[in-house]
C-alpha cells in the first residue's frame, strides 16, 4: 500500500480551487475564438453563410456575474490558469439576475436588473449537492451532529475556459439553488399551494441576484446564505473529486495535504475554513488537530481592501440561527488561537482583544477577515504597497505573529482579451517589429524600447489609437446623439462610482478648465473630451449624487457656444466589460486619481497603460508599480504619498483652509453650490458639498492644486504628438509585468505549490 501510495504521491496532479463570489466575464465568443485560433475560420464561415462576424458577437449579452474589480480579475486568472496549464477550477454563484443594467434618466441613475443568460453553460444535475441551513447542534457519544436542518440543493452549471492555443480547457463550476422537493400537486389541491411556492422560491432566492455593492460590505441574511452555499457545495464536490481518484481516501487526503489548493477570493468564501473543518472533524471523523493542519495547509487568502466598510463583519446572532455548528467551530477556532497568543504576550489583553475573530460591542461580531488570516497558510495582498499597508496597518498584530504567511501578489490582466481582442490594430503593430511570442510572455514588451525613436513605429502607434478614436467617436455619436472631435484628447475615468475613487476630484478639474475657457476663450487651448463612466451601487446615496453633478456639468458645459468643441463632457452609460473593451484603446488619458492608500491594486490603470493611454494619477495601488516599470517621468504623477495622507490625518484635515486659499477652487465649489449647475434646483448638490467641506475621508481638496498642474502639463505635452507617442510606447514596453500570466504564475509557485507551464498538449485529433 504504502509503495503504491509513495507512486500516487509523486504523480497525483494537483488541483486549485479558485473560490469567489464574482466572476466577471463579459462576453466568450470572440475571446474564445481568440484562444483556439478560430478567428479567421469563423470570420470565413460566417462570410460564407452571409453573416457578418461583428454582429453576431454583439448579439452576445456580458456574463455580468461580478461588480467590478474583483470579479473582473477573477476572469482574467481563469483565462492565465487555463493558459498556463495548471488544473484549476473556478467556482462561484450562478446569479440569475448578474450586474444591474444602468439607465441615467435626466441625470439620475435607474437601477434594472438584467436576466442572466448563457449559452456557454451547461447543466450537470449529476453532480447535484444538498446544503444544509439552520437546525440545531446535537452532541453524542458517537461525535456531533448538525440536525433538523432546512436543505437546498445546488445544481452545478459548468463553461469551459480555454487556454491560449494550447488545447486546454479548465472549468468555471457556478452553483444554482434549487427547492430539495418538486412543486406538490396534493398542496395545490387542498388549497396550499401559495405556501408551497413560497417556500420553493426562498430556497431558489440564494442564487437569485448578484448583490450589487463593491467596496462597501451590508450584512444581510440572503448573503450569508449565499456566502456558505457556494462553500458547502464546493467543498463537497473537491472531496467527492478527489475520492473519486484512484487511491482517494481521507488518509490520503491527509498525508497529501497540498495536493488540494483552496483560493479564497476576499472575505467572501471565508465559510470554507469553519465548513471544512465541520467536514474532517464531524463526517470524517478525523481529530482536531489533524483536520486543522489539513485546513491550513489547504486554504490562502486573498484581501482586496483596507477599507473598513468593505471588511466583512456578520452578527453572531445570524450565525447561531443560520450555521449553528459553524459558530461552535469558528469559537473554538478562536480558543485555540487566542490560546496561543496568550502564550506568546503574556498579559497583554489588548492585543488579544484586537486579534480575536469575536469582536465585542453592542452586537457581537465574527471577522472574517480575522478568520481568513488564523485559517490560511498565505495571505495577500494584490499590490505591493498595498501588501505593505495590511502588514503595518489593519493586520500588524497578525503580521507580528505570523510574518512567514504574508506575501504579496500584485495583480494583472490577461493580454488575450485586453490588447490581442480588444485592440487587434495594436497588437498587429506590435507583433510585426518583435513577432507573437510576447501574447504568452508580456514581458517580450520590453523590446519595444529599441523602436522608441523609430519613426515609423511612432507613426504605426499614433495612427492605430487615432482610428480606434475615430471608431469610438463614432459610437458615441450613435448611441449617445453627440458630435465628438476625434482630435480632442481622450480623457477617461471609468471605474465603480465612489468617494474614494475621487470622480469628484474629475469634476473640479472640468469646472476649472471651464472657467479658465470661458475667462480667456481666445487662447489655444487643448481640446478635451472627458469621458467619466462607472455604476453606483443602488443603495450608495453620494455615489448617485456624484453621476448626478457629472450629468449637470455636461449639460453647462456642452451647450455652451463660447466654449465650442474644446471641452465636452460625457457619462459613459451602463459601463461593463464590453463598453471597456471599446473605450480602453480609445483612450489617451487615464484618470487614477484615488487617495494615496485607498486602492488596492486596480487593472483598469494595466488596461489603459497596455493599450496607449498615459496614466494621470497619485501613487496609489498598482499606479507605484506601474511608474516603476515604465520610469516616472513618463506618468503623470501628483499629489500626497501614503505618508502625506497620515500625517495630514494626525494633523487633521481642513478642507476649508483649502477652499479659502485656492481662488479657483473656491470659484468651482460655490459654484456647484449656488445652483450654476443646477439652476432649477439649487440646493440640489448641498449634501455633496457638506461631504466636500465637513466630511471628506477622501481629502479631495488637498490634492485639487498639485491635480491641476499636473493637467496642465499633460495638455502642454498633448499638444506634441511625436513626443506624446514615445511616451505611450515606453508605457507599453513596461507592461510586462502586469499580466496575470505573471501573477498566477506567482500563486502557482509560491502558494499552491505547482508549477506553471507553456507547453501544448495534443488536440484530441492529432495523429498519435
Amino acid at each position: 500500500f504504502w509503495m503504491r501510495f509513495a507512486l500516487f504521491s509523486s504523480i497525483f496532479l494537483q488541483r486549485v480551487y479558485y473560490l469567489s463570489l464574482e466572476f466577471y466575464m463579459g462576453r466568450t465568443l470572440q475571446n474564445t475564438m481568440v484562444n483556439l485560433a478560430l478567428e479567421n475560420a469563423c470570420d470565413e464561415a460566417t462570410y460564407q453563410l452571409g453573416l457578418d462576424m461583428e454582429e453576431l458577437q454583439d448579439i452576445e449579452e456580458d456574463a455580468g456575474l461580478g461588480n467590478g474589480g474583483l470579479g473582473r480579475l477573477a476572469a482574467c486568472f481563469l483565462d492565465s490558469m487555463a493558459s498556463l496549464g495548471l488544473a484549476a477550477y473556478g467556482y462561484g454563484i450562478r446569479y440569475e439576475f448578474g450586474i444591474f443594467n444602468q439607465k441615467i434618466v435626466s441625470g439620475w441613475q435607474q437601477d434594472d436588473w438584467l436576466r442572466y443568460g448563457n449559452p456557454w453553460e451547461k447543466a450537470r444535475p449529476e453532480y447535484m449537492r444538498p446544503v444544509h441551513f439552520y437546525g440545531r447542534v446535537e452532541h453524542t457519544a458517537e461525535g456531533v451532529q448538525w440536525v433538523d436542518t432546512q436543505v437546498v440543493l445546488a445544481l452545478p452549471y459548468d463553461t469551459p475556459v480555454p487556454g491560449y492555443r494550447n488545447n486546454i480547457v479548465n472549468t468555471m463550476r457556478l452553483w444554482s439553488a434549487k427547492a430539495p422537493c418538486d412543486f406538490n400537486l396534493k398542496d395545490f389541491n387542498v388549497g396550499g399551494y401559495i405556501q408551497a411556492v413560497l417556500d420553493r422560491n426562498l430556497a431558489e432566492n440564494i442564487s437569485r441576484v448578484l448583490y450589487p455593492n463593491d467596496n462597501f460590505f451590508e450584512g444581510k441574511e440572503l448573503r450569508l446564505k449565499q456566502e456558505y452555499f457556494v462553500v458547502a457545495a464546493t467543498l463537497q464536490d473537491i472531496i467527492r473529486r478527489f475520492k473519486a481518484s484512484k487511491f482517494g481516501s481521507t488518509g490520503v487526503f491527509v498525508t497529501c495535504g497540498l495536493q488540494v489548493a483552496i483560493q479564497l477570493n476576499d472575505t467572501h468564501p471565508a465559510l470554507a475554513i469553519p465548513e471544512l473543518m465541520r467536514i474532517l472533524v464531524d463526517t470524517e471523523k478525523l481529530s482536531w488537530e489533524k483536520a486543522w493542519d489539513i485546513v491550513v495547509r489547504t486554504c490562502a487568502y486573498t484581501n482586496h481592501t483596507v477599507l473598513p466598510e468593505a471588511l466583512e463583519r456578520w452578527p453572531v446572532d445570524l450565525f447561531q440561527n443560520l450555521l449553528p455548528r459553524h459558530l461552535e467551530i469558528i469559537y473554538e477556532i478562536n480558543r485555540r488561537h487566542l490560546e496561543r497568543i496568550a502564550k506568546l504576550y503574556p498579559g497583554d489583553v489588548d492585543r488579544m482583544r484586537r486579534m480575536s475573530l469575536i469582536e465585542e460591542g453592542d452586537v457581537k461580531k465574527i471577522n472574517m477577515a480575522h478568520l481568513c488570516i488564523v485559517g490560511s497558510h498565505a495571505v495577500n495582498g494584490v499590490a505591493r504597497i498595498h501588501s505593505e499597508i495590511i502588514k503595518d496597518t489593519v493586520f500588524k498584530d497578525f503580521y507580528e505573529v505570523d510574518p512567514q504567511k504574508f506575501q504579496n501578489k500584485t495583480n494583472g490582466i490577461t493580454p488575450r482579451r485586453w490588447l490581442v481582442m480588444c485592440n487587434p490594430g495594436l497588437a498587429e503593430v506590435i507583433a510585426e517589429r518583435i513577432g507573437e511570442d510576447y501574447i504568452r510572455d508580456l514581458d517580450q514588451l520590453k523590446r519595444l524600447l529599441d523602436f522608441v525613436d523609430d519613426d515609423a513605429f511612432i507613426r504605426d502607434v499614433a495612427k492605430v489609437k487615432q482610428e480606434n478614436k475615430m471608431k469610438f467617436a463614432a459610437h458615441l455619436e450613435e448611441h449617445y446623439k453627440v458630435k465628438i472631435n476625434p482630435n480632442s484628447m481622450f480623457d477617461v475615468q471609468v471605474k465603480r462610482i465612489h468617494e474614494y475613487k475621487r470622480q469628484l476630484l474629475n469634476c473640479l478639474h472640468i469646472i476649472t478648465m471651464y472657467n479658465r475657457i470661458k475667462k480667456e476663450p481666445n487662447k489655444s487651448w487643448t481640446p478635451r473630451t472627458v469621458m467619466i463612466g462607472g455604476k453606483a451601487a443602488p443603495g450608495y446615496h453620494t455615489a448617485k449624487m456624484i453621476i448626478k453633478l457629472i450629468t449637470s456639468i455636461g449639460d453647462i458645459v456642452n451647450n455652451d457656444p463660447v466654449v465650442g468643441d474644446r471641452l465636452k463632457v460625457i457619462f459613459l452609460e451602463n459601463y461593463r466589460v464590453t463598453l471597456a473593451e471599446k473605450v480602453i484603446p480609445a483612450s489617451d488619458l487615464s484618470e487614477q486619481i484615488s487617495t494615496a492608500g485607498t486602492e488596492a491594486s486596480g487593472t483598469g490603470n494595466m488596461k489603459f497603460m497596455l493599450n496607449g493611454a498615459l496614466t494621470i494619477g497619485t501613487m496609489d495601488g498598482a499606479n507605484v508599480e506601474m511608474a516603476e516599470e515604465a520610469g516616472e517621468e513618463n506618468l503623470f504623477i501628483f499629489g500626497m504619498r501614503v505618508h502625506d495622507v497620515e500625517a495630514v490625518d494626525k494633523k487633521g484635515y481642513d478642507a476649508m483652509s483649502y477652499y479659502n486659499q485656492i481662488p479657483e477652487l473656491k470659484q468651482a465649489m460655490d459654484q456647484i453650490s449656488g445652483g450654476y449647475f443646477s439652476p432649477t434646483q439649487p440646493d440640489l448638490f448641498k449634501d455633496l458639498v457638506n461631504m466636500l467641506m465637513h466630511h471628506d475621508r477622501f481629502k479631495v481638496f488637498a490634492d485639487y492644486e498639485d491635480y491641476i498642474k499636473c493637467q496642465e502639463k499633460v495638455s502642454a505635452l498633448y499638444k506634441n504628438p511625436k513626443e506624446w507617442t514615445k511616451m505611450v510606447i515606453h508605457n507599453i514596453a513596461g507592461c510586462g509585468k502586469f499580466s496575470s500570466d505573471r501573477t498566477i504564475s506567482e500563486y502557482a509557485r509560491e502558494i499552491w505549490g505547482m508549477e506553471p507551464s507553456l507547453e501544448k498538449i495534443a488536440a484530441p485529433d492529432d495523429p498519435r
